[in-house]
């Protein structure tokens, strides 16, 4: 296991791989004695995933989590195993496992986790899951071998109200508006009543389809929450300061997404009976996860990373880099890798035009797909002339180092992501790359 832990470092699947040559059944084994957490949905599993292991290291607990983004099933295998000690503990251990919507179904048929939560279900990858009906039927099949497990899940997001399920479920969401809107876009996911498929009205949308959502047609309605976002006293780009069922928790990540995961793992907690102190303290000193809006220096210039893989997440972004008021640069990086979707079709389901009003110095694009994310910009209403197409990440570098000191705002899909980081790496940018 030490030699494993050397030579597979970072978020390497192999041990897990041999492991499963050797037996296939052994995550049964070597998860024994854990009680296990499973984390899934579209969005915001790696940040949440952070912060409830954030929550339980610093109630003093043993707690184990595949931060890596290991969330295949081979690579929760390997989290496991390189965690795995022959000495037997009477002490409690938990397990805070993120693990890939389509692959929950492969956990569950070894391990009974005491809590399963699902974030949301957003369009993405839809050359590898479809529609978000099909990645819900994908999990849905997971959560049936597993009826004992309580569910945690989003109340806002309206498929997850009317399941034929038998397991205990738990919602979270938020009881107050985040802006005026009550209208649905056009490019939402999920806009249609699961009962009898009418339109769902909204009391207010928080973004894309999440929200306090009710049916005129049938009558059906956003479930009751547990735990909710009450009140939002301030929301900027380096965090955002709201009340959480009457109590008031700065959180460290910015961005209504990000109130949703901190939400989630304040649910969670409660859920495990952590003190507020505790849930109070994580959500303030919580640090991003690599490439979730991780800032780093390069020669002075403050460089935020953030990772978008789908057009809410996009649009997340966007609306999270419209809280800047000074001028900045903007850095689009987008790849067609089998990680990141081959369909790159979704950049036309993004609100790129939000973006022209802001006070923008450099529009840096780079990738495998620099010329089809140039077009869309293009059509957002930005000018061609403005944009430096960046063939590699040396040039892309070297745009960044002429900033002026501004603030460079990188939004990269995950294939970009990973591999702009290990390029800083090796420039001596980023210390840690797992």
């Amino acid at each position: 296991m030490k030699l494993s832990k050397v030579l597979f470092q970072g978020g390497s699947n192999f041990p897990g791989k041999i492991a499963l040559m050797l037996d296939k059944n052994i995550l049964k084994t070597v998860a024994d004695n854990y009680e296990v957490i499973l984390i899934t949905g579209t969005n915001g599993k790696t940040t949440t995933t952070s912060m409830i292991y954030s929550m339980i290291k610093n109630s003093n607990k043993q707690v184990i989590t595949n931060n890596t983004g290991a969330n295949m099933y081979t690579g929760i295998v390997a989290c496991f195993i390189l965690n795995y000690s022959f000495k037997k503990s009477n002490e409690k251990k938990f397990a805070v496992i993120e693990v890939d919507e389509a692959n929950l179904t492969f956990v569950t048929e070894y391990i009974t986790p005491s809590i399963i939560t699902i974030t949301n279900l957003f369009r993405d990858q839809m050359d590898r899951y479809g529609e978000v009906y099909t990645t819900l039927k994908k999990i849905l099949v997971g959560v049936a071998k597993v009826p004992s497990t309580k569910l945690l899940l989003n109340g806002d997001e309206s498929l997850f109200g009317n399941l034929n399920i038998k397991n205990d479920i738990v919602y979270y969401g938020f009881s107050t508006k985040v802006t005026e809107n009550k209208v649905v876009d056009i490019n939402a996911d999920a806009k249609f009543c699961t009962i009898c498929k009418s339109p769902y009205q909204y009391n207010f949308i928080t973004y894309n389809h999440l929200g306090d959502f009710y049916c005129t047609g049938c009558g059906y309605k956003r479930p009751d929450l547990t735990y909710s976002v009450d009140k939002i006293i301030d929301l900027n780009t380096s965090g955002s300061t709201v009340h959480i069922n009457h109590k008031e928790y700065y959180i460290n990540q910015p961005g209504t997404y990000n109130i949703y995961n901190a939400l989630c793992a304040y649910s969670l907690a409660k859920l495990l009976g952590i003190q507020d102190a505790t849930i109070e303290h994580s959500l303030r000193t919580v640090a991003s996860s690599f490439g979730r809006q991780e800032t780093l220096k390069i020669e002075g210039i403050d460089v935020k990373i953030i990772l978008v893989k789908n057009p809410a997440g996009y649009d997340e972004a966007v609306n999270t880099i419209n809280l800047d008021t000074g001028k900045i640069n903007l850095a689009l990086l987008l790849n067609d890798n089998y990680a990141d979707g081959k369909d790159i079709s979704w950049i036309w389901d993004v609100n790129f035009e939000r973006l022209t009003s802001l006070n923008i110095n450099k529009i840096m694009i780079s990738g495998i797909r620099l010329y089809d994310m140039a077009i869309r910009l293009k059509v957002a209403g930005f000018s061609s002339d403005s944009f430096l197409l960046c063939s590699d990440e040396e040039t892309l570098l070297n745009q960044i180092k002429s900033c002026n000191g501004e603030i460079v705002y990188i939004l990269a899909t995950y294939t970009a992501m990973i591999s702009l980081r290990k390029f800083l790496h090796t420039k001596g940018y980023i210390n840690k790359l797992w």
